[in-house]
């Protein structure tokens, strides 16, 4: 009697169009436990962002960023109910991410599935299960889109407004990814890349609730190298997205020095004593992620030519040789609290990522100077976003700046053993975003 009440119920259970039909067999595990987010990274939200409220995930959707697991996945059956709180709702759930945001943007390179409460009046979005690659990762979508983009529309409008619960259940088969909509799939992709990686739940401005979340692993097909994301390297973000919490913030930074969301923006016209940003941590070995843009409209500047040694180059009658470019700042990143070490943001033709204190100091050897010195400027064009990942152990310091190695273990005589990090003042405006630190030993 009591197997028949347990396989009736299991009938029941499984005809719900919110309630996957593998809900019986075991073979799901928990994504979630109900009580804390055990499992989980807050990637770069502020720590009131995520909470857990009567077993379930609550995102505030301030500010906008990601929430990821704290381990890959490849193939898999994934559920998962949601609820917006208020019309017009935005957030997403995110399948074979990054660890860490794509650079000059909130989010990780991933597929991202949306979850959203509304319709794009020209047809280009919806928020009934639209599945799409962002910021790097590529698919194929089941349907052509009307505009072109990587991106499958559903092929049925299933998803409940706003107050609402709906059901997602995503399936990750070698690259292929499906979305059924309370009970029906609606929309997928093939040849997804990466496809294996982490998986992440969006924060974008709307109050949100996720539960039930659990997965079903599937056997791997052992993918290559270059469709798994990147793992995790223990980065931990520097800014919150909402406060200067981790910063000293004299009270002559209010109104210049100012979050924006993801984006910490400067007018360059600070009125404190000291006018840089500092962290309130001191570090000592370290890689930091950092990126940056400078905001202001470009005007035509003369500045010096540098050579690869360091020195300026000069005319036959001695004086520097100058050429014109379009400049829009100036800026940089100190390191171990010393303004001397500053990995220069700037737009001379040398490129940012030089050590200038350390490259003028005629007492330091010719070695020393040239090492502090980029070895190509592999700056992006004024006004996009760039990204520095600066590296420090001992007195040693390399640079790469949007992927290609600028400066490399460059020696910084009498460099402090540790220090704070600071963001430079010179005057000009200027945007960082995507501040990480991962602490060596």
């Amino acid at each position: 009697m009591h197997s028949l009440r347990y396989f009736l119920g299991c009938l029941v259970f499984a005809s719900s169009s919110l309630t996957p039909l593998f809900a019986a067999d075991g073979k799901f595990v928990p994504l979630f436990n109900g009580k804390d987010l055990s499992g989980w990274v807050n990637v770069d939200c502020a720590p009131s962002t995520w909470s857990v409220r009567d077993g379930m995930i609550f995102c505030t959707g301030v500010p906008t960023g990601v929430l990821r697991t704290t381990r890959h996945y490849e193939n898999f059956i994934l559920e998962l109910d949601w609820k917006h709180l208020h019309k017009g709702g935005n957030s997403g759930l995110f399948i074979h991410s990054a660890p860490v945001t794509a650079r000059g943007e909130p989010f990780t390179k991933a597929i991202e599935v949306q979850v959203l409460d509304g319709d794009d009046p020209k047809g280009l979005w919806t928020g009934h299960g639209d599945v799409f690659a962002i910021h790097g990762a590529t698919m194929v979508p089941d349907r052509p889109h009307p505009g072109g983009w990587m991106r499958c529309l559903p092929s049925e409008r299933r998803s409940h407004p706003a107050g609402e619960w709906n059901h997602y259940r995503v399936e990750s088969r070698d690259g292929r990814l499906t979305l059924a909509v309370n009970g029906k799939i609606v929309s997928g992709a093939t040849k997804c890349n990466p496809r294996k990686g982490y998986i992440c739940l969006e924060s974008e401005g709307g109050e949100i609730y996720f539960r039930n979340l659990r997965i079903q692993e599937l056997p791997s097909s052992h993918p290559p190298a270059n469709e798994v994301a990147e793992m995790n390297q223990d980065f931990v973000s520097l800014y919150t997205g909402v406060d200067l919490s981790g910063w000293q913030s004299a009270p002559g930074h209010r109104g210049h020095w100012t979050p924006k969301d993801w984006i910490l923006d400067y007018d360059g016209q600070s009125e404190a004593a000291d006018k840089n940003l500092w962290s309130t941590k001191e570090f000592g070995d370290f890689v930091l992620i950092a990126d940056w843009r400078f905001t202001a409209k470009p005007v035509t500047k003369s500045v010096p030519l540098i050579l690869a040694n360091g020195d300026y180059a000069t005319n036959a009658d001695g004086s520097r040789k100058m050429v014109e470019v379009p400049d829009a700042g100036d800026s940089g990143i100190y390191v171990r609290g010393s303004t001397n070490a500053e990995v220069n943001i700037w737009n001379w033709p040398v490129g940012s990522g030089e050590v200038y204190h350390y490259r003028v100091n005629q007492s330091l050897s010719p070695a020393i100077r040239a090492g502090v010195t980029p070895r190509l400027k592999a700056d992006a064009p004024l006004g996009e976003w760039n990204r520095f990942v600066i590296t420090m152990r001992g007195d040693r310091l390399s640079v790469e700046l949007n992927g290609k190695l600028v400066i490399e273990n460059a020696q910084l005589p009498g460099i402090p053993a540790r220090g704070p990090i600071g963001l430079q003042h010179h005057g000009f405006p200027i945007q960082f975003a995507n501040l990480y630190i991962k602490e060596l030993n």
